[in-house]
């Protein structure tokens, strides 16, 4: 990630320097352009045509005339006047014969013979293609900066220095499975061949950000050992229209001339979006994938190229991308259970030295939810961390910090927090821990805190040690109340209200909203999914009145959650006082203590 990042850094830093010399040029240029343009009416003024300087020194009118050798310009000064012209000659000889004759016949005029002058010569020659040269620069400069040339990179298996294999995935065990077909079909194309199997097209890799989308796009890559290009969606579009198809062709001619190989773009949603009718940048992108499908649709049955694509967004691609001969096959990639969260530690812990009582599975256990990406932040985190306190090795205690850190934010012991302050927080937190308690499907508490960390004034951390895949409306409704708890602690105790809980407040919303419109746990409204993000008009066509009673229906969940939050705060008074007393005298609780006090 930092390499990439260090990457796009030079390709700005390369952008602006080629965006200076383009406009440093286009200025130089300009400058040439009105300067020859004011010039060229005084050149007028001081011209003399070849028959008016026949005819002047044919009449005894010309006082001087000056010739170089090889040349095609003459300066003549003629009598009567101040300045001198210059002429231009048709034929350099016959005009030095002529002139040299009426000399010898006794026309009283000076002739001045120069030799040729090399350097004059040259120089004039190239201020005069000067423009021109200026030009050629200026649309080689534009046409690098709108990125003509070929983008993506080539990873080949025996140059590339970090070489990616399945031994590098782990926590996706199926995935990998489905992946080692695609291997064989690369590396033993002609077994597949005899059976009148047809090496599939392409693959789509769906998963939420982190889960190991483009690590294993490399993997196979490293298993396969063939050439792998990667390119990003967003760098086939450009600006002007046809640079973006270009790019898609000059990308599959690449890969056929050193097939077999992998293609891997990721985040495709970039260029495989949904096409319209719209003009400008959308029919930028609507031709960008037309070519797309069509060197989809185009490769021939010798060349063995497999197009491998990422995105978090699969909803947003073009139906036409998604169907067999493109994109046969698609592939979730979802969030790593327990197992599959100890060996991506494993993985990531091999280069790090941890205390002997540091227990990995352990870690698994209380990370659900959290992606590889996650996980690899956290071991990173934590070894800056035991840097920074000088441990010898990296401690349990260090790793909890980590996944604060990460989860949470950094946390602030500097700031001055007044005793008001302090003691809203304190119930705030109390409220949210002793509400969760009191439900049956919310998780246990970890630790609570009126530290600062990040945005929040203080937090209420929960055991994450369960992989859930299915939510019941209970929970779902649970959770609103425990969302609610701490705003239900505000009132019941201070009798008064505080911005803290606007977070609890959003999230509890969407939640509420997400059950009526998203999952249909609606008892008035029924099983029904309204997607307004995908069509802005659905609600619009179901009637102001349906719009109405999601409203209203959203307002009982949260009001319902909101007054059973408030109940349960007023029937466990003495242990909310309890927590909120030993928030302020210790600022930090953990579960133990916690469940101490709620005896």
């Amino acid at each position: 990630m930092e390499e990439k990042q260090k990457n796009n850094k030079q390709n700005n830093k390369k952008q602006y320097i080629l965006l200076a010399v383009l406009v440093l040029l286009m200025i130089i240029l300009a400058v040439m352009i009105y300067f020859v343009a004011t010039n060229s009416d005084e050149a007028d003024e001081k011209e003399i045509s070849y028959t008016e300087l026949i005819d002047a020194i044919n009449g005894g009118n010309v006082e001087k005339i000056e010739m170089t050798v090889g040349s095609t310009t003459v300066k003549v000064k003629l009598k009567e006047q101040e300045e001198e012209k210059t002429g231009i000659i048709p034929s350099t000889q016959a005009f030095v014969e002529f002139v040299q004759q009426k000399y010898e016949e006794g026309n009283e005029f000076e002739l001045v013979q120069n030799p040729t002058n090399v350097f004059v010569s040259i120089s004039s020659t190239i201020f005069s293609l000067l423009p021109t040269l200026l030009l050629v620069a200026l649309i080689i400069l534009f046409f690098k900066m709108q990125g003509l040339g070929e983008k993506g990179k080539v990873y080949d298996s025996e140059t590339t220095k970090s070489k990616i294999t399945f031994d590098d995935v782990a926590g996706l065990d199926e995935e990998k499975h489905e992946m080692i077909e695609i291997v064989d079909f690369l590396k033993n194309p002609e077994r597949f061949n005899k059976m009148g199997a047809k090496i599939p097209r392409g693959v789509l890799l769906c998963g939420q950000p982190g889960t190991g989308k483009t690590l294993i796009a490399k993997a196979i890559a490293g298993e396969a050992k063939v050439p792998f290009i990667s390119m990003s969606g967003s760098e086939f579009i450009e600006m002007f229209a046809g640079l973006g198809a270009s790019r898609v062709r000059k990308l599959f001619e690449r890969a056929k001339k050193v097939s077999p190989c992998i293609i891997f773009i990721d985040e495709i949603d970039a260029v495989g979006s949904r096409r319209n009718s719209s003009g400008g940048a959308e029919s930028e992108n609507n031709q960008t994938l037309n070519q797309l499908l069509v060197e989809m649709d185009g490769f021939d049955t010798d060349e063995t190229v497999i197009v491998l694509a990422a995105t978090n967004r699969p909803e947003m691609l073009d139906k036409a991308l998604l169907r067999p001969g493109r994109f046969d096959r698609r592939i979730t990639i979802g969030l790593p259970d327990m197992r599959g969260r100890e060996a991506i530690l494993k993985i990531h812990a091999k280069d790090k030295k941890f205390a002997d009582d540091v227990d990995l599975k352990s870690i698994a256990e209380d990370t659900a939810t959290f992606t590889g990406a996650d996980l690899a932040n956290i071991l990173n985190e934590a070894a800056i961390i035991a840097t920074i306190n000088k441990h010898d090795a990296i401690t349990n205690k260090d790793i909890e910090d980590a996944v604060k850190k990460v989860t949470v934010g950094l946390e602030k012991q500097s700031r001055v927090i007044s005793d008001k302050d302090k003691k809203l927080t304190a119930y705030h937190e109390a409220g949210h821990a002793i509400v969760s308690s009191r439900l049956e499907t919310q998780k246990g508490i970890k630790e609570v805190s009126i530290i600062p960390r990040g945005v929040a004034g203080g937090y209420t951390m929960y055991k994450s040690d369960e992989d859930k895949y299915y939510i019941s409306k209970t929970e779902m409704e649970e959770k609103l109340v425990a969302l609610l708890g701490g705003r239900a602690a505000e009132k019941v105790v201070l009798n008064d209200i505080s911005t803290g809980a606007s977070n609890d407040i959003e999230v509890a919303t969407d939640i509420a909203k997400n059950m009526i419109t998203k999952y249909g746990m609606s008892e008035t409204l029924g099983p029904i999914a309204i997607d307004t993000e995908k069509d802005p008009y659905e609600l619009q066509m179901l009637g102001e009145k349906f719009g109405d009673a999601i409203g209203a229906e959203v307002k009982i969940l949260l009001d319902n959650a909101y007054n059973t939050a408030q109940k349960l705060i007023i029937e466990n008074r003495d242990k909310l006082d309890k927590v909120a007393n030993a928030l302020l005298e210790k600022e930090v609780i953990s579960a133990e203590e916690f469940q101490e006090l709620i005896k």
